[in-house]
């Protein structure tokens, strides 16, 4: 670490943004410098204190002879990050201590040194008090804000632990092999004589490997050429259960950022016809550098917006639909820890009437006899069973289609939920729609 002040810095202000409203994805990139030797340990330590961030708060509001004013949010989660160090132990205590007190500096607030110091030490001594006092309250100690912690215990009240404990573990690395350019097994052998490492396989995802440990894209054999994808197991499922066939015309609505459309045309031996409709035009530019790193040619990349298809319909309609819905991302949490800090109780009616608002709309642009996939990466029943229940209540040309035997999870009303952590996937809900002939 060359930097030491200078990386606590520049993660106070990434977590400063994320506690602001900015999602990771969006404040990382900001701090991240070209040509670092910290850029590893930068995201280290953001993820780190955003994926323990409510109790790193609780413990902050203890440790606060009074509360911190809103323009003081920098310094608030510069304290954060320190605390978060403290607790990892894998720097020495007095390191930790002095660097981050370095930081105020940086961030133009060495008004405020005395306080970090004070802070940041008085932890050390109170540590097992204070600890003991934030852990006595659960959704504390599971570090889920207290709305999210009471709809799993309402959700999944056999289940809400194990998911909890799985969204504060490290995910697993997935990688999705072309099936167009070899198999999973092959690829796997590849993997142990080049790099001495173990991949394995998922009985559920034909085309899924999970490595032993993760590793940067560039040293996976193939990559650049498209032989192989980073893809959980989870999401990979959508491909075999929509069931497309070559020749068929499918619509991906809501396909940004490319993952899903491209194992569709993948798994169809590259001979369907793929419109991939996004509302994000920036987002739609990384379906096309997924086609293209794939070498893939029946992705159709598509502006418009899922609700309004007069906009973008060239009125023939489609074999198969996969809604991959605008959802709360609770079923990632472990991905992207930012979720508990982005998402708001509120938010879930809006994105249950989004959901719903959208299967509506693409319900007619399906042909008779055709499927539509449902998929929400949510373990929320609101975003899941019950909007598709309310769907076919309405619908009365769409009924579920019984999905295959042996994957992973449980029926959840006409679909089906992976929880996180369950076969190292992701949590996911997939419910398959069928239209009648009569349609």
């Amino acid at each position: 670490m060359k930097h030491p002040a200078r990386l606590r810095a520049r993660a106070a202000r990434v977590v400063a943004a994320v506690a602001a409203g900015k999602s990771l994805q969006s404040a990382l990139p900001a701090e991240v410098e070209t040509a670092s030797h910290d850029n590893a340990a930068l995201q280290a330590l953001v993820y780190g204190t955003v994926r323990s961030y409510i109790k790193l708060q609780a413990l902050l509001e203890q440790l606060l002879d009074r509360p911190l004013k809103k323009r003081d949010a920098v310094m608030r989660a510069l304290l954060l990050v320190g605390l978060f160090e403290l607790r990892a132990g894998q720097t020495p205590d007095h390191a930790v201590v002095a660097e981050t007190v370095n930081a105020c500096g940086l961030l133009g607030r060495q008004h405020v040194e005395g306080l970090v110091n004070a802070v940041l030490r008085r932890f050390l001594r109170e540590r097992v008090e204070l600890e003991a006092a934030v852990d006595a309250v659960e959704h504390q100690r599971l570090m889920q804000p207290q709305w999210l912690h009471e709809a799993l215990q309402s959700d999944w009240p056999e289940q809400w632990r194990q998911v909890a404990d799985a969204s504060n573990q490290q995910p697993p690395m997935w990688l999705r092999v072309n099936s167009l350019r070899g198999d999973a097994a092959a690829y796997g052998r590849e993997l142990r004589d080049q790099l001495a490492l173990d991949a394995e396989p998922h009985p559920a995802a034909p085309d899924a490997l999970r490595l032993a440990r993760p590793l940067p894209v560039a040293v996976l054999p193939g990559f650049a050429h498209g032989r192989v994808s980073v893809q959980d197991a989870g999401a990979q499922l959508a491909a075999s259960l929509l069931g497309i066939q070559a020749g068929e015309r499918v619509l991906d609505a809501c396909a940004a950022p490319g993952g899903k459309t491209a194992h569709l045309a993948e798994r169809s031996g590259d001979q369907a016809s793929i419109m991939a409709l996004d509302i994000s035009a920036e987002r739609l530019v990384k379906v096309q550098d997924t086609s293209r790193r794939l070498g893939l040619q029946s992705i159709k990349p598509v502006l418009g917006d899922a609700q309004s298809p007069a906009d973008w319909w060239d009125g023939q309609p489609f074999d198969r639909i996969l809604l991959d819905a605008p959802c709360s991302a609770s079923g990632v949490i472990r991905r992207h820890p930012d979720i508990r800090l982005l998402r708001r109780p509120d938010d879930i009616a809006a994105m249950a009437q989004l959901q719903l608002a959208i299967l509506a709309a693409l319900w007619p642009l399906l042909k008779p006899r055709g499927r539509l996939l449902y998929v929400t990466c949510s373990v929320l029943r609101a975003e899941n069973e019950s909007v598709v229940s309310r769907f076919l209540q309405q619908t009365p040309d769409a009924a579920p289609v019984s999905l295959p035997a042996g994957l992973p999870g449980r029926a959840a009303g006409p679909g089906w939920q992976v929880l996180p952590g369950e076969t190292g996937m992701d949590g996911f809900y997939y419910a398959c729609l069928g239209k009648s002939q009569n349609a």
